[in-house]
């Protein structure tokens, strides 16, 4: 019997023990943003670390100004590459509550699918490979590679912790390339491999207006209304097609490659079936450039959610003494979120009405990251999902930001391999967040082959 029809029975054989597994974590409510859930946070740590300890590998968890870090290693194989697996056992808040069917901490299957906060972001995706390795132990079998984890529990606050330790542990987490599943296939059906994501810089905006709200019969007309201007400044800063006005913001942004744009044009992306999927009846966006290309590698502008006035029920007549706004900017590699700060701040300098005021509040920020999709630890990876889950992966980028993939890529001068199990409708940050049963088994079978193909055999 081959190691991999051996590591197959393996799992074949233990697969629910495995779904239990992933049921015991995601009963913890490992809610990183409620400070009443710290000793949850503390039990969710203690609880992934004996997972590692069980099967035997180096363990330790490391202290912070937050909830702790999670770092295990196998045994090093001399000649062979270093692997990083990242990860977090922090989930986003459950609510609102009442759009739950199931309860958020009492995981259930139902059509096929995992319902639980953390099924797919991230506490099933990261155990398919925690699994794999225990996989391989259990069978006997040595790793052909070395594989170091690093699971974090404030990803979904910032990674505020890992940050300030990342230049005192670069040494301990050195490696040749990051592994992170935290992310989606392309279709069902469709695994895909992501090689870039987007950066962000993430603000608030406040307009001071008068020292206290006005009656808008007796003061409307005189002075300036601050939700009128913030609303005058916020539709200024990018133009009916989509080009977003900040002095110098397209600067360093890259042209996609004619290869990049044929690639995502094969895939069979439908506009139509899109907009139906999202309920809207129109795509809108930069002109001349696709769907696909708009969201995978095109920076952005976007507000997401207003402030102040009066919001209560029946009617008030006001002028505000301020209004406020929370926007972001999506990046794309080589734009600084530093520096779309002073091209906003500049901006707005620029676009203030008389009469108010404009407070530019950094929120926080990330660096965008592309890596080389022919990599040789690429066609390693793209082997592997092949093998796990019977289709080729397509090569996309990602939308959205995981800041801290930058930052570490910087940090230990890595390759990265973005490898996601979920689908775009398991609803992450949403009620009724899902994961796909046969894409948790699917990835842990991937996740075994990986340790095979990315080692060197040259």
């Amino acid at each position: 019997m081959s190691k991999f029809e051996q590591l197959d029975a393996y799992l074949v054989e233990h697969q629910h023990a495995h779904l239990e597994l992933l049921f015991e974590l995601l009963r913890i409510p490992s809610v990183s943003a409620d400070s009443s859930k710290k000793s949850e946070m503390g039990r969710a740590a203690a609880w992934v670390a004996d997972q590692f300890r069980s099967a035997g590998l180096k363990t330790e968890l490391i202290p912070g100004d937050g909830p702790a870090l999670i770092y295990a290693e196998t045994e090093p194989v001399e000649g062979q590459p270093v692997v990083l697996v990242y990860g977090h056992y922090d989930v986003q808040p459950a609510d609102p509550l009442e759009l739950w069917d199931t309860p958020p901490f009492e995981p259930a299957l139902r059509d096929g699918n995992i319902y639980a906060r953390g099924s797919t972001d991230d506490k099933g995706q990261m155990l398919t490979h925690v699994l794999s390795v225990l996989a391989w132990k259990n069978c006997g079998m040595k790793l052909p590679v070395q594989v170091k984890f690093l699971i974090e529990g404030q990803e979904e606050q910032g990674s505020e912790v890992l940050e300030a330790k990342l230049p005192e542990l670069a040494k301990k987490l050195a490696c040749d390339v990051i592994v992170i599943s935290d992310s989606s296939q392309y279709a069902k059906g469709q695994p895909a491999i992501t090689y870039g994501l987007r950066g962000i810089a993430y603000f608030e905006l406040r307009v001071h207006g008068p020292k206290m709200d006005l009656h808008s019969g007796s003061f409307g007309g005189a002075v300036t209304n601050p939700g009128l201007a913030l609303a005058r400044i916020l539709t200024e800063i990018k133009t009916p097609d989509g080009r977003i006005q900040l002095p110098g913001f397209y600067d360093n942004v890259v042209e996609l490659e004619a290869s990049e744009r044929a690639m995502w044009d094969s895939m069979g992306f439908s506009d139509t079936k899109f907009a139906e999927a999202l309920g809207v009846d129109a795509l809108t966006g930069e002109t001349g450039y696709s769907t696909l290309e708009r969201r995978w590698a095109r920076p952005t502008f976007d507000v997401h959610g207003l402030l102040g006035g009066y919001q209560g029920e029946g009617g008030k007549t006001v002028i505000p003494s301020w209004n406020g706004a929370k926007i972001s900017f999506r990046l794309v590699p080589n734009q600084d979120p530093a520096t779309v700060g002073r091209q906003l701040r500049e901006f707005i300098a620029s676009h203030t009405p008389p009469g108010v005021r404009v407070e530019v509040i950094d929120l926080h920020g990330g660096r965008g990251v592309v890596v080389d999709p022919n990599s040789k630890f690429m066609k390693g990876a793209v082997r592997a999902v092949e093998e796990g889950f019977g289709v080729q992966p397509v090569l996309i980028r990602e939308g959205g930001s995981i800041p801290i993939v930058a930052q570490m890529v910087d940090a230990l001068d890595c390759d990265v391999l973005l490898i996601g199990w979920g689908l775009d409708d398991d609803g992450a940050h949403s009620p009724n967040e899902k994961f796909c049963l046969n894409d948790f088994y699917r990835g842990i079978r991937s996740s075994s082959r990986l340790w095979e193909h990315l080692a060197d055999r040259r």
